[in-house]
This record gives structure tokens, sequence and C-alpha cells, in this order.
């Protein structure tokens, strides 16, 4: 199993509308990808931090969204995000939810 980890800054007093963007606009297409497995999204307590991590079943189908869904990803949380979010790619070690014991060495 693959991760996408990415970290964004909101706008000032966007956290609620990220969120429903997300469940509205974003969720959707993510469901839509081949290989995709979940997605979590935290927010910071103070509503600035966002990091939201997909779960994909194999690294090809994260790239294959990487290239042709996730440049519109950016352009329906562009209203809520400032700047450029960061993007970190990981094998998953474990996950206790999806039953994953840990392959790497």
């Amino acid at each position: 199993m693959y991760a996408r980890n990415v970290s964004m800054t909101l706008k000032p007093n966007s956290a609620r509308e990220f969120t429903q963007t997300f469940e509205k606009d974003i969720l959707p297409l993510l469901r839509k990808q081949n290989g995709f497995k979940d997605e979590i999204t935290f927010v910071g307590t103070d509503g600035k931090e966002v990091l939201a991590i997909s779960l994909w079943d194999r690294k090809e189908n994260a790239d294959v969204y990487s290239r042709e869904t996730y440049p519109q990803v950016l352009k329906g949380l562009a209203r809520v995000v400032e700047g450029t979010p960061a993007v970190q790619s990981y094998e998953v070690g474990n996950s206790t939810w999806h039953k994953i014991a840990a392959t790497i060495n």
C-alpha cells in the first residue's frame, strides 16, 4: 500500500469551507480513482494547517492521480489554501485499519 501526505496552509477563517469543499468536491474525485483506498484529513486546532493522507493500493495508481487529477484538486481548493501544498509519498509500513503488516526492511 502507498500513501500521499499533503500538508497545506489555509487562508484565515477558511477551515470550515475547506472541510465542506473537500467533502463535496474532492472526495468524489478521489473515489473515482483506480486504486484509491482511503483519505484522512486533519485540521490543526488553530484552523490554519491541514494534513491530508490518501492511501492507494499501488504507487502507480497514486502517480496517475498525481499527474491527471491532482491539478484539478488544487484548483478546487485554491480559494481556501495559501501557497502551494507540500506533497510527500511513502510506502505504508503498518495500518491497523487496513490490516497491513510491515513489509519494509
